[in-house]
């Protein structure tokens, strides 16, 4: 015997008389960028400039200045094309630049500094046509250097590798040589002022960060440092953190994160982390 399965009766409820079949699909993109013609993040710049003239007149004008409209894009992009929030981080940053006199810093002004060798911007690109900015740990002693010379030096190296940025690029690649790193060079308090330049002062400006040979001593450091990144990480801080060790060998050239780079900063591709 066949066997009939019933369905039960479903009544649809009944449409208004003004309904109608035609639908507009719309394509949501997570990134609002993409979503922005030209002409729109224009009209954009143009609002953040006025506002900035009409609510924060003092702040100086010219390169880095408040009507600066490459630096108000570049803000309006990290702050999602928010009005409100990209002027908020602009007068910030524009201040800072002016209290700290970035404009003024020149290789004599922070020789001192720079003679320890502790940070410089590498000579050449990386393969991704990146500036370098190299940072040796184990150079630098907060003890017995002044920490304002530090500040100076890390601003100077910032804008000297953003003048090295070729056309199209926009971010620099960081390499933190830890290899003799020790206590003595530990420095938290440098490390915070590092986090607020490059949120606050360099939104998006650190594409990378490349560790070498990260002895044992760093692995408690690290871990008071990470809560502390990842905070600034949801602030939109968005930086890929890798880990290395140094072989002392001729490495494949398309493994060579930098061209022409010294072989003693050969990567191998132990890869323990990365931060987004």
């Amino acid at each position: 015997m066949a066997l009939v399965r019933v369905y039960p009766t479903i009544t649809l409820p009944r449409l208004p008389s003004n309904f109608s079949l035609k639908a507009k699909l719309v394509v949501r993109s997570c990134n609002l960028q993409l979503q922005m013609q030209p002409n729109d993040q224009h009209k954009l710049v143009l609002t953040v400039k006025e506002q900035l003239e009409k609510e924060h007149h003092s702040l100086p004008v010219g390169r880095n200045g408040r009507d600066d409209e490459d630096m108000i894009l570049w803000f309006l992009k990290d702050r999602k094309f928010s009005v409100e929030e990209a002027v908020s981080k602009l007068t910030k940053a524009i201040k800072w630049r002016q209290d700290f006199e970035v404009s003024k810093l020149t290789e004599e002004s922070v020789k001192d500094a720079a003679q320890t060798g502790k940070a410089y911007v590498h000579d050449f690109l990386d393969i991704n046509d990146r500036p370098v900015l190299v940072v040796a740990a184990s150079k630098h002693f907060p003890q017995a250097q002044d920490p304002a010379d530090d500040e100076r030096l890390c601003a100077f190296l910032i804008e000297k590798a953003l003048t090295k940025l070729p056309t199209g690029k926009e971010q620099m690649l960081g390499i933190v040589d830890l290899r003799g790193f020790g206590t003595e060079n530990a420095d938290l308090k440098f490390l915070t002022f590092l986090f607020d330049v490059f949120y606050y002062y360099y939104p998006k400006r650190l594409a990378q960060v490349l560790f070498v040979d990260a002895p044992f001593v760093f692995k408690p450091i690290w871990q008071m440092v990470k809560p502390l990144l990842k905070s600034y990480a949801s602030l939109s801080l968005s930086v890929r953190v890798r880990w290395f060790h140094a072989i002392i060998v001729k490495w494949a050239r398309d493994n060579d994160p930098i061209h022409e780079f010294p072989l003693f900063f050969g990567m191998a591709s132990e890869h323990i982390a990365d931060i987004t």
